[in-house]
């Protein structure tokens, strides 16, 4: 298919180098940023704009591929008819898009896309459209840059982008402040990598409420009100803490660690 990208960011040069590596032909990267909209578009050989009016008008799908912000602003700026245009928001309905065209639906990568990533695994994209004929040309072209495709209404990508915010990005947010503890500590962070790791590694085999593990899950206050002194200094990790175990105990799961 001709494809013409809107965006220059993560997830557009993600999609991007997929679909030339399947075999499609990206014929404009479109930004507001021109500089990134040339640096994008010099990879994917092909020409670039910064203008909406200088759209190239003769694609087969159009990928807007912005933020959530960006892309609620496109309707008084964008319009292309009839041509096959989908977003790539976890959050933001189909329908966002019915004024930019009448042929409109959503291509969601359900992963954390970063561009200097070039792993080549198979992305979850989320698929939907506004009619029958529209879904099947979305997932046949998501089927070429990906295994793992799924059709989902707006409202379960929701449910599903509050949970990979949660499993994520909070997740990470941790990660973060526990890096800065250890750092101010002056103990070594990565003497945990090897726990994270192995934390992940059960999920393919577990619910991850049967593995909870920790004093909370033993409900053993001895040791949570010791943690909770020695982090006296660090209020927003103790308060952290303190909102994670009280959510563990009143799951009453008791585990060995």
């Amino acid at each position: 298919m001709k494809v013409v990208i809107i965006g220059s960011g993560n997830v557009a040069t993600v999609l991007g180098r997929r679909a030339m590596n399947a075999g499609h032909i990206i014929m404009q990267v479109m930004s507001r940023q021109e500089e990134h909209a040339a640096f994008l578009a010099e990879e994917l050989n092909c020409s670039f704009t910064s203008a909406f009016e200088e759209i190239n008008m003769s694609g087969d799908f159009y990928i807007i591929a912005v933020s959530d912000d960006s892309l609620l602003e496109m309707n008084g700026h964008l319009f292309l008819k009839k041509k096959l245009v989908v977003h790539t928001a976890g959050s933001v309905p189909k329908t966002v898009l019915r004024k930019v065209s009448n042929s409109y639906g959503v291509l969601y990568p359900l992963q954390s896309l970063r561009k200097e990533n070039t792993n080549t695994y198979d992305i979850p994209l989320l698929v939907d459209a506004n009619n029958a004929k529209n879904l099947s040309v979305v997932s046949d072209f998501a089927n070429t840059l990906s295994g793992n495709v799924r059709r989902c209404s707006d409202d379960e990508r929701l449910k599903l982008h509050i949970a990979a915010i949660m499993v994520n990005n909070f997740s990470n947010h941790l990660y973060a402040l526990a890096e800065d503890y250890c750092c101010k500590e002056r103990v070594d962070f990565k003497l945990l990598l090897p726990l994270i790791e192995e934390t992940a590694k059960r999920l393919h085999f577990f619910s991850p409420q049967a593995m909870q593990t920790g004093p909370a899950a033993r409900s053993d206050m001895g040791t949570i009100n010791k943690h909770l002194e020695a982090l006296l200094p660090y209020p927003e990790l103790k308060a952290a803490y303190e909102i994670f175990s009280k959510s563990i105990i009143s799951k009453k799961t008791a585990s060995p660690v």
